[in-house]
């Protein structure tokens, strides 16, 4: 069934398949972060492999003629991200070393995010190709959770080993190869799958969600959307439980918005909101206390290091910011400044520049998809990637966990092609 889908797969998706396909086998040798950060730059290399040597004629058109003028805004803002890292080094005389570290250190976070929508826009890979791909990593997290929860009822160690991998260099989490780990304010095992850390897994969920709804083959899509709910229940996460089950009823309405119907529900739904306003908003003011009081050492750790990161940006560094992270004091247990909270991080690392460099790609996108998504199924998905992506950009660093939602930047790319309005994500079931 699946076959006469990957019988035909050009050489870019192949590789991105077989990279999503491969996803476990690979997290469990440590070497994902590799893959993920890799993967679009091989796949760039291999597209102007083949216009070298077939030429530029071969495609139609300059494959750079296809590339979305959103695609550019989001080149335009990382490369604004790596002017801020380059002025905040040499700024503060961090010393060339450094500078060189850090700079590699964007190509593996911050370029990704302009990197894939660009390939997206310019490379024909197919959303069928994305979706199947991505039905295969999530309904792979049910065997491994299953591994995993026997081997803590027997009493086993969740942590595997530390990849030898991480003498190329990256935040040490990302090479633990772990079962499961524990969570320290309960003393229960709590899931990571292939994230460096939970709530990473939480955010990979979601993105799972949203793209294994593509699938058309039945089977394959209920083995995807049933593994990233294995995922979002496991990790633990309470964004990942929050956003995973708002995602599909937000995207449902943000899709209809040209039906008259949708119009007259809300002039329906927004008086009654309006009469119920205090006791709805003092209900969602409660839940969300006492989803923080729920992990109250988290939630104080977090909201220490939002502190520290917007005070000393002000103080110290307001423009380009200071260049890398931190490692805080004993109050936020030596938690790095510039973590756990990506507009606060910008601010902190690359000042209000990096801030900007990020928000006005993402904003822009996000209203253009809005519109785009009234017509296009595939616009609609990238949309949702947008909400997804805005949502958690305020309890995790969306640079860090770049080499991990690749897919979801993919499919946005794919969706800001010309004429991708008019593609449906289709293949033999």
């Amino acid at each position: 069934m699946a076959q006469r889908l990957l019988d035909r797969l050009s050489a870019e998706e192949y590789l991105v398949f077989y990279a999503l396909a491969f996803t476990y086998p690979v997290y469990m040798i440590g070497g994902l972060y590799v893959l993920g950060s890799l993967i679009g730059w091989l796949v760039l290399a291999v597209f102007l492999l083949k216009v070298y040597l077939l030429g530029a004629k071969y495609f139609g058109v300059n494959p750079l003629l296809k590339i979305s003028p959103i695609a550019w805004i989001w080149v335009l803002g990382m490369l604004v991200m790596l002017l801020a890292l380059l002025v905040a080094h040499i700024d503060r005389q961090l010393g060339t070393g450094l500078t060189i570290k850090s700079s590699i250190g964007w190509a593996k976070g911050w370029a990704l995010l302009a990197l894939f929508p660009v390939l997206g826009s310019m490379i024909s890979i197919r959303p069928a190709v994305i979706a199947r791909g991505c039905c295969i990593a999530a309904a792979s997290a049910i065997p491994f959770a299953a591994l995993g929860i026997v081997a803590y009822v027997v009493g086993l160690p969740g942590d595997l080993f530390l990849s030898p991998l991480k003498a190329i260099g990256g935040p040490g989490e990302v090479f633990q190869v772990r079962l499961f780990g524990m969570n320290p304010e309960t003393g229960m095992a709590r899931w990571q799958f292939t994230g460096p850390w939970a709530p990473a897994a939480g955010l990979l969920s979601c993105f799972y969600l949203i793209l294994c709804m593509q699938e058309k083959n039945v089977r394959w899509r209920c083995a995807g959307i049933f593994g990233a709910f294995v995922m979002c229940m496991l990790c633990q996460s309470r964004a990942g439980w929050a956003i995973f089950f708002a995602i599909v009823p937000i995207m449902i309405v943000l899709g209809n918005l040209k039906n008259p119907l949708s119009w007259v529900a809300m002039g329906v739904v927004l008086p009654v909101l309006v009469l119920l306003g205090e006791p709805v908003y003092n209900w969602v003011m409660d839940s969300y206390q006492q989803v923080k009081e729920s992990r109250p050492g988290s939630t104080r750790v977090r909201g220490t290091l939002a502190r520290l990161a917007v005070q000393r940006w002000q103080n110290e560094a307001p423009i380009w910011g200071h260049g890398v992270v931190e490692r805080g004091p004993k109050i936020v247990e030596h938690m790095p400044i510039g973590t756990h909270h990506s507009w606060y991080g910008l601010l902190f690392v690359k000042g209000i520049v990096g801030l900007l460099a990020l928000a006005i790609p993402l904003a822009l996108t996000s209203i253009y998809l809005l519109w785009l998504a009234q017509r296009s199924k595939i616009a609609l998905t990238a949309l949702g990637v947008c909400v997804i992506t805005v949502s958690y950009s305020f309890f995790e660093n969306l640079e860090i966990l770049a080499y991990l939602y690749w897919p979801a930047s993919l499919w946005l790319g794919i969706s800001l092609a010309p004429g991708a309005s008019k593609k449906e994500c289709t293949h033999c079931k």
